[in-house]
């Protein structure tokens, strides 16, 4: 099997490519291919059985005003993809996010549940997934993910840790609720999802449970050894930004089931695991 990463210089990029160390594997970059040049994104497909589409404008508070630059790249560019991949008898592996819902459930959100994105970010992600779904009904999978953090590129896991070593205390919101997801167990996912011939379709990648981001930043200084208490909780209002952030983005696995397969580990576990290769290490 033949496979290709875009956005293969990217935190999840980097961590597929770490997955498939054992597979015939096309890592491309964004310097590499252009995903808004149809053209080039054809080319790149032609010769390989799956793609897997890391790559993403990720700014959200800038798609704001770039709103049609960051839908070229979030929204056009997998529609370059699905129609290359049905083009060449291709399974595309397509990253998505919470930002396509509205945040206001108080429940997890099904795979099936509306969209109603509110930031240009999420427009142009949910004109993304849709595209793949309408051009591969059979051999698309749009993965949701949140909450992203890993080993490459910065990360809010990341940024606690370099502030906990610059600040005595922290303030951190506690009134937006979600799931901090490992970015290795969401690769490991993505290409567990394609090895065992799972049913085409959305899914949602993130680790279960949930938390808030003053719960995730306690659970980082717990982890360097640090005493938790130096963060304190806020709210969102104190942190203005331009893009609305999700209240709730928490959103709810049965796809796994459906599938066949587990679906990721609790956010704490994943966090243990993760803080050798996340954290400073002492």
């Amino acid at each position: 099997m033949r496979w290709l990463i875009t956005g293969a210089a990217g935190m999840l990029g980097r961590d597929v490519a770490t997955v498939l160390d054992d597979a015939d594997v096309t890592a491309l970059g964004r310097s590499q291919l252009d995903i808004t040049d149809a053209a080039a994104v054809d080319d790149a497909v032609r010769g390989h059985d799956v793609v897997v589409n890391t790559a993403a404008w990720t700014d959200v508070d800038g798609a704001e005003t770039a709103e049609a630059a960051a839908a070229a790249v979030n929204g056009t560019a997998p529609a370059h993809l699905a129609a290359s991949c049905a083009r060449h008898g291709a399974r595309l592996v397509h990253v998505s996010t919470d930002y396509v819902f509205d945040g206001a459930a108080t429940t997890p959100y099904p795979e099936d549940a509306p969209t109603a994105p509110r930031s240009a970010y999420g427009r142009g992600k949910l004109a993304g997934e849709r595209a793949v779904l309408s051009a591969l009904p059979d051999a698309g999978y749009v993965v949701r993910t949140a909450w992203l953090y890993g080993e490459h590129g910065g990360n809010f896991v990341k940024t606690m840790a370099r502030l906990s070593a610059a600040r005595e205390t922290l303030d951190v919101v506690d009134d937006q609720r979600g799931q901090p997801t490992w970015s290795m167990d969401v690769a490991t996912a993505l290409v567990g999802l394609v090895r065992a011939e799972a049913p085409a379709g959305v899914y949602h990648a993130t680790n279960s449970g949930e938390t808030t981001w003053f719960g995730l930043a306690r659970a980082v200084f717990a982890q360097l050894g640090l005493d938790p208490e130096r963060v304190r909780p806020t709210t969102t209002d104190k942190f203005p930004r331009p893009a609305p952030r999700p209240a709730y983005s928490v959103l709810g696995h049965d796809g796994w089931a459906r599938a066949g397969l587990p679906p990721l580990r609790p956010w704490d576990e994943a966090l243990a695991a993760a803080a050798p290769a996340v954290l400073p290490q002492h």
